[in-house]
């Protein structure tokens, strides 16, 4: 018994370090919209569906309210739908520059497809916007070998499991334990438990880190140790069985399940 497939997230924990490209689409739309949200509030649902995305910051208590003092309303399904439209259109403007793979991807994807270990992913974004980021990101060396969107399973993304056992299909996974998935946020660990596999949270790079590349080297030594314990706790408390500061440690931990396995 050991590990036979790794599923991972694709913006912020493959590629796009610090999950950028929906993050800065999120800001625009609202304050478009004439609603500010912070960044704090636009990364919260991070790993969602993108329109799940949007519902679940109009249900934030602070941007509810702001919204009724704009429009004299509550939020409709009718605003989702507007709001959605437009972050569909800006996001797809943009989404071919954050493609690149994070550090150590490529490098541990190799190593492990050596290994005999499968890799499928999952993602938050459609599956149009994935054509755009799976091309890129392969011209760039980044390419696993399944991956499913929301798209191809109702549009029921995260925190669901369906994508997870899309890929476990594909892949000819005999059982769950089996399988460890690798994400960036707090719903990729639902994700990962709602499908009775190994939740492993990456912390560098990561939408719960939130930082630029250029921002975490600029950070101290100290800065940068608060910036991974703070991240470590948060993707503990979701439940996650494990966390990695980068994906170099990913094979090493394979090897730590693989003991338990046995």
């Amino acid at each position: 018994m050991k590990i036979e497939a790794v599923i991972l997230d694709w913006a912020g924990t493959a590629v796009d370090f610090g999950c950028f490209a929906p993050v800065n689409v999120f800001l625009t739309i609202f304050e478009d919209a004439g609603v500010t949200v912070t960044l704090e509030e636009a990364r919260k649902p991070m790993g969602m569906l993108k329109i799940d995305h949007i519902r679940t910051m109009l249900e934030m208590t602070r941007i509810s309210e702001a919204w009724e003092q704009v429009y004299g309303r509550a939020y409709t399904e009718q605003d989702v739908q507007a709001l959605y439209s437009q972050f569909e259109t800006k996001l797809m403007e943009s989404l071919a520059m954050y493609t690149d793979p994070i550090p150590h991807v490529i490098e541990t994807v190799n190593h492990l497809k050596q290994a005999g270990i499968s890799i499928g992913s999952t993602t938050g974004y459609t599956k149009s916007m994935m054509e755009v980021v799976t091309h890129h990101a392969a011209e760039k060396g980044y390419k696993p070998d399944y991956l499913v969107t929301p798209t191809d399973v109702g549009d029921k993304g995260r925190p669901y499991p369906y994508m997870i056992f899309r890929n476990i299909e594909e892949l000819g996974i005999q059982a769950t334990k089996k399988v460890v998935k690798v994400g960036d946020t707090t719903s990729d660990m639902q994700e990962a438990l709602n499908a009775g596999v190994w939740a492993v949270g990456v912390i560098i790079g990561s939408s719960e880190m939130g930082l630029t590349e250029q921002e975490f080297m600029r950070l101290s030594a100290e800065e940068r140790a608060d910036a991974i314990e703070r991240t470590k706790a948060v993707f503990e408390q979701a439940g996650a069985h494990y966390t990695i500061q980068t994906m170099q440690e990913l094979p090493a931990l394979i090897e730590t399940i693989n003991a338990r396995l046995v």
